[in-house]
């Protein structure tokens, strides 16, 4: 192909302006991005196509998976890209009775006028981060009308010209539907594995056979802890499945010992030359080297080619044995291994979901008012390779004594392993799990904000975000339907929202990049 790719959905994009090469910073092929703008393309189409219908929940079922497998760092394999292109336009054709219907130029986005390219970048990218935990959702049995008909309700409208006008509220409405999303994710997790407990994890690794896994998809783990019950194998999380380790339902197992590495953006050194198998769920994850890959296997709607690529069953079940089978042949290390997270500590905690934190509630009002606590931080989002994410370690560092943190996703391997103390008998720093829980910030939040009889813009209270994919897009939006405002974010500003578009933000959000550690925190304590 002699065309280059157009691509700037991400935070690491080139030049913070845009990949326009033979492949992205993420190890993306202009060949791939150019099919998954024409599966988008495809997906505006069905949607136009069931406008005034309603589709059935295979359908509904198929545009999830189609959102999710253009998130960052999803899927690399252009052939399963062209698999979903097909099964959309089955789709398309089945809704207009045979009749074939044009997929929509997303060139027509790319090259609009730059505001309105930036207001329906927003929608577009954060029905994709939406589909994401829908997607999870899915999986666990769990669905809601108002969030599939939505995913239809933003495509379709990504077709006509538009306006800021009418765009603006379909960006908020994003949030809005978002917001519902989590809930029901929230839910879905913890009705099947459990309410997350605060739980302490070791960093080290033990003697013997093991598999890694990273990504985010807790059904998956469940059924590999299950499948290595009795041999011998261990298991351990890497990335955004450290929180599985709060779950009861995962805790149980004797076999998951603890959390492997750190963030996802490590992953090519943290698994070079490592003797176990890895099983890649989600996204947050990085094109293995030739080195390994061998020992990577892929599920869900993560594929790489030359990968193995596990497939569920119709009933949701997965055979796992080629996972554990190489585990096996690779035999892990003869001797215990002693690692440590980014700042040298040995151990890290998770499981300060919000059902934890709010049992807690009284006692932290109490040390609110006494003044044992001055300020709540919310530093938290998405990690990556940029110099500049050193700012979110710096800042955590630099925070008083008398202050909580509170942090999610996988930006908290920048400081999660750093002894900070307690304070009103918790931990000064909360790690609430997953991107995907960023609900249970908002649930603490709103809690605080009732209990103190005022609105969450009033509390003592800073956001200090870092975002890298459309996950973190969608929960950006979320906090902006929710009038939430003074948010931070960094490292870099988004290269998809125009000058105008931003100012937008500015003038009714307050929302600022981050400086420096010292100014900012100077600024919120003020």
């Amino acid at each position: 192909m002699d065309k280059n790719m157009f691509c700037f959905q991400c935070e690491q994009t080139a030049g913070c302006t845009g990949c326009t090469g033979k492949a992205g910073v993420c190890g993306k092929t202009a060949e791939t991005a150019f099919e998954q703008d024409a599966l988008t393309g495809a997906l505006i189409a069905l949607a136009q196509a069931y406008e005034g219908k309603q589709p059935s929940d295979e359908v509904r079922a198929l545009v999830v998976r189609c959102l999710f497998a253009t998130v960052t760092n999803v899927d690399f394999s252009q052939a399963a890209i062209d698999a979903l292109v097909d099964e959309v336009h089955a789709a398309t054709k089945a809704a207009c009775d045979g009749e074939p219907i044009a997929d929509y130029d997303m060139a027509q986005i790319w090259e609009a006028n730059e505001d309105i390219r930036s207001l329906k970048s927003l929608v577009l990218f954060g029905i994709r981060g939406v589909s994401a935990y829908a997607y999870h959702a899915r999986v666990l049995g769990y669905t809601d009308d108002i969030v599939d008909n939505f995913f239809f309700e933003a495509l379709a409208n990504l077709a006509p010209e538009g306006s800021l006008d009418s765009l603006l509220p379909l960006v908020l409405k994003v949030g809005e539907v978002n917001l519902t999303c989590m809930g029901m994710l929230d839910k879905a997790n913890t009705e099947t594995f459990g309410t997350p407990e605060p739980t302490t994890v070791d960093l080290s690794v033990e003697a013997g056979p093991f598999i890694v896994v990273t990504g985010h998809d807790l059904k998956d783990i469940k059924m590999l802890l299950e499948q290595t019950e009795g041999t011998g194998v261990n298991v351990y999380t890497h990335g955004e499945m450290l929180p599985a380790h709060a779950y009861p339902e995962l805790k149980k197992y004797p076999q998951l010992k603890g959390n492997f590495g750190t963030a996802w953006q490590n992953q090519r050194t943290e698994f070079d030359g490592v003797p176990a198998a890895f099983l890649f769920t989600t996204n947050c994850l990085m094109p293995p080297k030739d080195s390994y890959k061998a020992n990577v296997f892929t599920t869900n709607e993560v594929e790489f080619d030359g990968c193995e690529h596990i497939d569920a069953a119709a009933d949701g079940s997965k055979d796992f044995s080629a996972v554990i089978a190489r585990a096996k042949e690779l035999g892990g290390y003869a001797e215990k291994q002693e690692r440590t997270g980014n700042n040298g500590g040995k151990q890290v905690m998770t499981g300060f979901g919000h059902d934890a934190v709010l049992a807690n509630a009284g006692a932290i009002v109490e040390a609110v008012k006494a003044g044992a606590i001055k300020h709540f931080f919310l530093i938290a989002g998405c990690d990556g390779a940029r110099k500049e994410r050193s700012y979110f370690t710096d800042l955590v560092k630099q925070t008083p004594e008398d202050t909580i943190i509170l942090t999610l996703a996988c930006g908290k391997y920048r400081f999660n392993d750093l002894d900070l103390g307690t304070l009103g008998g918790l931990p000064r720093l909360l790690d609430m799990g997953q991107c995907n829980d960023a609900y249970s910030a908002i649930q603490v939040a709103v809690a605080l904000a009732e209990a103190f009889d005022c609105g969450v813009n009033d509390l003592p209270l800073n956001m200090v975000l870092s975002w890298y994919e459309q996950k973190a897009v969608c929960i950006l939006l979320t906090l902006l339907h929710l009038g939430i405002k003074n948010i931070k974010l960094g490292p870099t500003l988004p290269a998809f929202v125009s000058p105008n578009v931003l100012n937008v933000l500015v003038e009714n959000y307050n929302i600022a990049p981050t400086t420096t550690p010292e100014a900012d925190l100077a600024e919120m304590l003020a």
